[in-house]
């Protein structure tokens, strides 16, 4: 089997020996996006700047490999604090125009960089 690493300057590098995606076929598997802001090389310090940073890494991510936010099948949300769920909620589901994808989402010990949320997904290239 074939596969290609997804790489791109739009996303934060990746922060341990791992790549920001891989590519095989027509599914894209992306490594876990701290909420970095990739144009700053930081991370904000609010939570609601660092989901929509995760979402937007994904999204550049993805647009390298040839895909989008709706071909996305499967997600993993990292949360540092359950309780802001809601919040990540409600900025998540503003990248889905056309339903949403299955998810799994957990309260950690720690993200790295002292992160408050990390998103990673798989995406199936439909188009």
């Amino acid at each position: 089997m074939k596969w290609e690493i997804i790489s791109t300057p739009k996303a934060p590098a990746a922060v341990g020996p791992y790549v920001q995606g891989i590519k095989t076929g027509d599914t894209v598997y992306v490594s876990g996006q701290l909420g970095i802001d990739a144009a700053a090389g930081k991370l904000p310090p609010s939570l609601e700047e660092q989901a929509h940073c995760s979402m937007r890494n994904l999204g550049a991510i993805l647009e390298v490999a040839g895909a989008h936010y709706d071909q996305i099948v499967k997600t993993t949300i990292f949360l540092q604090d359950m309780n802001d769920f809601g919040k990540v909620n409600e900025i998540y589901q503003s990248y889905f125009k056309n339903g949403f994808p299955a998810r799994s989402c957990v309260q950690i010990g720690r993200l790295p960089l002292g992160g408050l949320v990390e998103v990673e997904c798989v995406a199936v290239i439909t188009e």
